[in-house]
């Protein structure tokens, strides 16, 4: 008897959790005192082999790449790709939300509390915080930008050093098979984890109290299906001929962990294997685009952005000129590249972007009591974003499998 596959299982795990929050819906504390900390529990397991996994891959992926030549060629194109699918989010973003006026009639609630407000990093702060004076505390710290320069950095030492970097070669390959093998006995919780990290969500965020922002709930989720729709679908026909719909069904069990966790870093060991093993990139790429994009390609974040602001203009009666929406997209997009892959990390870049045109910070009081059903969406997004450039990239290098088949890798 053919046992289950993963990803119906965490289907199953989200439907018994949205199910649950339902009925928990009059005693949320129950649902955070006793069924949220399972779920918290596997979160904690994901960081803990975070930052050996992005470590250890990105190092054997930079010297998988063969030369510093095509590193530079790779790189290039990702982030090309990267920023620019970015920018086109957050102005898709500020289309919808100016089109259905979000947010028009909303009465402002009397309870409305300043929000503190993040000082706007400088794009020079920016670029020299990337490189970590001291590589150790950037992984102690979890400063994933910081450890993504070093892993970098020290992979094109060894491509260069040829034969005797190989000794520290050997040490980073086995500690990311080491890693993928504790990230796939992990992996195998993740269906109960769905159920203990949706439940408290449901049970704290009735129907009833989202109501009044169901106008920005649901610009946020269509823009973020007509992001996949367009960019990533478009994307993929055009420059690496690939099926969209193959690519969706391949990565579902990773936008299903996205969706609940709300973290692209969390995601990222789950994307690496749907990428890998039902999509044909091969690991010397994937280990590459992916760590990277966790931290640097927020194109869900960037829409939740764009509509965000809108609505918080909208309901202090301010019309937002031309150049201010031009600055929001500007912002936003730089933003991205500093911002954390963990939940809540948008809320960060919100208040960047309401500071920078001049809105007031206590909207974001509004859109924080939603900002976790806005984050699933966001994140889905982010890692769908991910994988997509990881197989337009292999395609352009010419080393996409497109004869591979969906293995299932997740059944357990």
């Amino acid at each position: 008897m053919k046992k289950m596959q993963l990803s119906t299982k965490i289907l199953i795990g989200l439907g018994a959790g949205i199910l649950a929050g339902i009925l928990l819906q009059g005693s949320p504390a129950v649902a955070n005192a006793w069924i949220k900390p399972f779920g918290t529990l596997f979160l904690n397991l994901i960081k803990m082999i975070i930052v050996p996994l992005v470590l250890a891959s990105l190092v054997v992926g930079t010297c998988g790449l063969g030369d510093v030549k095509k590193l530079g060629r790779i790189g290039g194109k990702t982030m090309a790709y990267y920023l620019l699918t970015t920018a086109f989010a957050v102005i898709l973003g500020l289309i919808l939300a100016n089109i259905f006026s979000v947010g028009a009639g909303f009465v402002l609630p009397s309870d409305v509390k300043a929000a503190e407000a993040s000082k706007m990093p400088s794009v020079i702060d920016t670029l020299l915080n990337i490189i970590p004076t001291n590589p150790i505390k950037a992984a102690s710290d979890g400063n994933m930008l910081q450890i993504i320069a070093f892993a970098l950095i020290l992979g094109s030492g060894i491509v260069v050093l040829g034969d005797k970097g190989k000794p520290v070669f050997d040490f980073f390959d086995s500690l990311a098979e080491i890693s993928y093998k504790i990230t796939g006995g992990i992996m195998i919780l993740a269906p109960y984890a769905v159920f203990a990290l949706i439940t408290p969500v449901v049970a704290s965020n009735g129907p009833k109290v989202l109501l009044p922002l169901l106008s920005v709930i649901i610009i946020v989720y269509v823009g973020c299906a007509l992001h996949a729709a367009l960019v990533y679908s478009g994307t993929l026909m055009a420059f690496a001929k690939f099926s969209p719909m193959k690519f969706f069904k391949g990565i579902f069990p990773a936008q299903a962990i996205a969706f609940t966790t709300c973290s692209s870093s969390a995601t990222l060991p789950v994307n690496m294997q749907c990428t890998e093993e039902n999509l044909g990139v091969p690991k010397s790429i994937s280990s590459f685009v992916l760590p990277l994009g966790a931290t640097i390609n927020m194109d869900g974040t960037a829409l939740y952005q764009g509509v965000c602001a809108l609505f918080i203009a909208n309901v202090y009666g301010l019309d937002l000129t031309i150049a201010q929406q031009a600055t929001i997209v500007l912002t936003a997009t730089l933003a991205s590249i500093g911002t954390a892959g963990v939940p809540g990390a948008g809320l960060i870049m919100l208040t960047m972007v309401l500071q920078t045109v001049g809105l007031p910070l206590e909207g974001l009081a509004l859109v924080a009591g939603i900002d976790r059903i806005l984050d699933m969406a966001r994140t889905t997004i982010n890692i769908t974003g991910d994988s997509a450039c990881a197989v337009i990239i292999a395609a352009s290098e010419n080393e996409l499998d497109r004869d591979c088949q969906i293995k299932h890798t997740y059944s357990a």
